[in-house]
């Protein structure tokens, strides 16, 4: 699987989890917004890895 089939998977599956809950109020109101921390975290996340990629 492709790096980029990769990112498109995570970023949809982390914005369904997200849009669940929230439907389903099993969160408060702020949580339509965690959608962009964690996808900063992710790609930090993938930053690093190639910068220490050993």
């Amino acid at each position: 699987m492709k790096k980029r089939a990769i990112d498109i998977v995570i970023i949809l599956s982390i914005a369904l989890l997200l849009t669940l809950l929230y439907h389903f109020n099993l969160s408060d109101k702020s949580t339509k917004y965690m959608f962009i921390p964690l996808l900063t975290y992710y790609y930090i996340g993938q930053y690093t890895e190639r910068k220490f990629k050993k």
